[in-house]
């Protein structure tokens, strides 16, 4: 029997982030399940050819984004809402009972697990304190002593809303760390510097699904391909003679590609920490294995800039969670899914003058 599609509100669509990829994995569910209100702040989306509504949107901290979305919710008679970036989780998260009480399910995690993961000394700390592999690190401020770092070469990051590897530079000596040390002292920010560990070849990107009762359905994991512009936030000549550590130190961006797979030597460990943090829903964990053994450098409590690469091979998270909170539909735990590489590259749009009157309808 045909059913009637799920009415779903997709924000940030735009941008190349996981609002897109979020897009991209409906879009591969089955034909005629959703119809997809999507949204963006910028009239330059060419993403807005994928959805059935496209509308413009706040931004997130905006007084009236809630209200923007829970009037499109209204409108459509929408049963779900999905962030597409940082700022539209962290608003939503905060807003979480304005969204239930609009009958509107948000696939998010809880706020002791957003607070945990979007805050990188919290989530060394809470890595450390359950006997999780993750690089040394120290704090870096305005009164930072950086003679006591002595493990080079080092990653100096911001604690907070670094996503895409954003303002994440790499130090191999004392005098480079003092130079970035002193950008550092201008902006305000509390920063980190975290030991760089391993070969950037061995880097993956996991997945763990839980669903929003905090039952575990299963992971997945991308050993990236970091061999471009487009997935190399950086990439400098190892000269601290440490071998092991392979002859390019890399920083990976937030573009990620290479072989999908169960990989269960990082997927294991993964699924430790995302029961351990009381995970609900979708999370992300980025780490490299050394010798072994999985260290984690960071953990995005959210989908994945890799959302839609695992679609491709059967394993569709927003997919599953929809069909599991709004249509009653058994998850198996650890279903089979496919392997394979994707392997990602630029595409161009051609976007027509729009027309004022065209913007206007597209604003709820």
């Amino acid at each position: 029997m045909k059913r009637d599609p799920i009415t779903v509100i997709l924000s940030a669509i735009g941008g190349g982030g996981h609002g897109e990829q979020i897009l991209k994995a409906i879009r591969l569910a089955e034909p005629g399940s959703y119809r997809i209100i999507g949204g963006d702040m910028s009239q330059l989306c060419p993403q807005f050819a994928l959805v059935d509504v496209p509308v413009l949107l706040p931004r997130a901290s905006s007084p009236e984004y809630v209200e923007a979305i829970l009037a499109l919710a209204k409108k459509y008679d929408a049963r779900a809402a999905f962030h597409g970036c940082e700022p539209d989780l962290q608003t939503m998260s905060r807003e979480r009972q304005a969204f239930a009480d609009a009958g509107v399910l948000l696939p998010i995690n809880p706020v002791s697990v957003i607070e945990t993961c979007m805050d990188k000394l919290k989530t060394a700390d809470f890595l450390h304190q359950h006997g999780f592999k993750t690089p040394r690190f120290q704090v870096l401020g305005k009164d930072s002593d950086l003679s006591v770092i002595d493990f080079f070469p080092v990653v100096v990051k911001p604690a907070r809303d670094s996503g895409g590897s954003q303002n994440t530079f790499i130090a191999q000596t004392p005098r480079e760390l003092e130079i970035l040390a002193e950008y550092v002292r201008t902006t305000n920010n509390t920063f980190i510097v975290q030991e760089y560990v391993g070969d950037y070849r061995n880097e993956f990107t996991v997945g763990v699904l839980h669903d929003l009762n905090g039952n575990f359905v299963n992971s997945i994991a991308v050993h990236r391909s970091l061999n471009s512009g487009l997935n190399m936030r950086s990439a400098v000549r190892n000269i601290t003679g440490r071998s092991e550590l392979g002859e390019w130190l890399v920083i990976s961006s937030g573009v990620s590609h290479g072989y999908v797979d169960r990989f269960p030597e990082v997927t294991g460990p993964c699924e430790r920490i995302a029961a351990a943090l009381g995970a609900r829903g979708a999370i992300n964990i980025q780490c490299r294995l050394v010798d072994g053994e999985v260290y984690v450098f960071e953990i995005n409590p959210r989908f994945s800039g890799t959302t839609s690469l695992r679609a491709m091979v059967g394993y569709n998270e927003p997919d599953l969670l929809l069909r599991h909170h709004l249509r009653g539909e058994t998850l198996q735990p650890r279903f089979e899914y496919g392997s394979g590489w994707v392997i990602r590259s630029l595409t161009e749009t051609l976007m027509g003058p729009p027309q004022a009157k065209e913007w206007k309808q597209w604003i709820g």
